[in-house]
């Protein structure tokens, strides 16, 4: 399993521990763009999509609501990279 599927299937399974880190990289991963933020805010958006990644940095997490917005986005965006 390649590190793509195994970060991307990690917060599907566990989205109570998506780590911040994690969390932006795995926006990356599904096209989006870092489009700004500072200290413990980030903000990320893909060309055609509406909707924009938001993650605050809370104690090395995400807060719930925002995992399970990755969550979506890994769900409409990132089969390619897990069914590989």
């Amino acid at each position: 399993m390649n590190q793509t599927r195994k970060l991307l299937t990690a917060i599907l399974n566990n989205p109570k521990a998506v780590r911040f880190d994690e969390a932006c990289k795995a926006a990356e991963i599904l096209g989006f763009i870092h489009k700004g933020g500072q200290g413990s805010h980030r903000a990320f958006a893909r060309p055609g999509e509406p909707e924009l990644l938001n993650f605050q940095n809370r104690g090395g997490t995400v807060p719930p609501y925002q995992a399970r917005q990755l969550i979506a986005m890994i769900e409409r965006y990132g089969n390619e990279q897990i069914s590989d």
